[in-house]
């Protein structure tokens, strides 16, 4: 069967991985930034709210998922299908939960550490589900908590920025640290591809075998799109904000948001259709 089509028959499951990944990763930041930064709490609170909508989605996507895709190189074990719904529910909950906390002025460490362990308690669920059971799925897991961080961290930064388009006189210290972070993520990420690939992760063992063959567009494109092209661009988002050229970091945050995103699609259509952690 064509690459295409074997990706297309997993939609459902890349679709949750984006969504689980902007709703945890988007949450990730708005606790890092209430207890470490002087974000605003207009910021904090609409990019929580936005997390609890996207914990919502990721719950009804979840809950819509195939049992079994005919001919997927993945089987679900159904045996963790209730507790990552559970923990994607608890999580929605307790984002939406936050943003009254934080128009309250208040910073309740523990209510947002449990939304955080929630969301990550899902990935860890959808990685035993689908990565075949301990210890296999830890690769998986360790793949979708960098995906997540990307993909809802990339998010919470271009709201970030734009909020210093309508308050101008914001410091520049929480910009700068989500961007740097953000820079560290993708390198991770390409350090991660390198290492799966040249393990040859998915691909029968063969090192550098998913460089080549039916699926190889889609890995290039993975690494060309979904990561170089985007570590470029965090590292000039983050030398743009250091000199508070907000609107240039802004404006290259949203590329990201793109580029990040179509990298996660990607990495999940790869996984699911083929197997291949890249």
């Amino acid at each position: 069967m064509p690459a295409e089509e074997r990706i297309a028959e997993n939609l459902a499951y890349i679709n949750w991985t984006v969504l689980t990944g902007l709703a945890v990763g988007a949450f990730a930041a708005v606790l890092l930034g209430r207890l470490r930064t002087d974000a605003t709490r207009g910021f904090l609170a609409f990019t929580a709210l936005c997390a609890g909508l996207f914990g919502i989605l990721a719950y009804l996507s979840d809950s819509a998922l195939p049992s079994a895709v005919p001919g997927s190189a993945i089987v679900s074990d159904p045996a963790f299908d209730a507790p990552r719904r559970a923990a994607l529910a608890i999580f929605a909950v307790v984002a939406l939960a936050y943003v009254v906390v934080i128009a309250r002025r208040g910073r309740a460490p523990a209510l947002g550490l449990t939304g955080l362990g929630a969301g990550i308690a899902a990935l860890l669920a959808g990685a035993l589900g689908w990565g075949g059971g301990f210890p296999a799925a830890v690769p998986l897991f360790l793949q979708l908590l960098v995906l997540t961080a990307a993909t809802g961290g990339v998010f919470a930064a271009m709201i970030l920025g734009h909020w210093y388009l309508v308050t101008p006189k914001l410091p520049e210290a929480p910009l700068v640290l989500f961007a740097r972070l953000l820079l560290w993520i993708v390198a991770l990420q390409v350090a991660l591809f390198v290492a799966w690939v040249a393990t040859g992760s998915g691909s029968g063992g063969r090192p550098f075998a998913s460089l080549t063959g039916p699926w190889a567009l889609f890995v290039w494109l993975r690494l060309l799109v979904g990561l170089l092209f985007p570590l470029a661009v965090s590292w000039a988002a983050v030398q743009t904000a250091r000199t508070r050229s907000m609107e240039s970091a802004t404006g290259l945050l949203y590329i990201n948001v793109g580029t990040i995103a179509a990298g996660t699609i990607l990495a999940a259509g790869l996984y699911f259709g083929a197997g291949m952690l890249v």
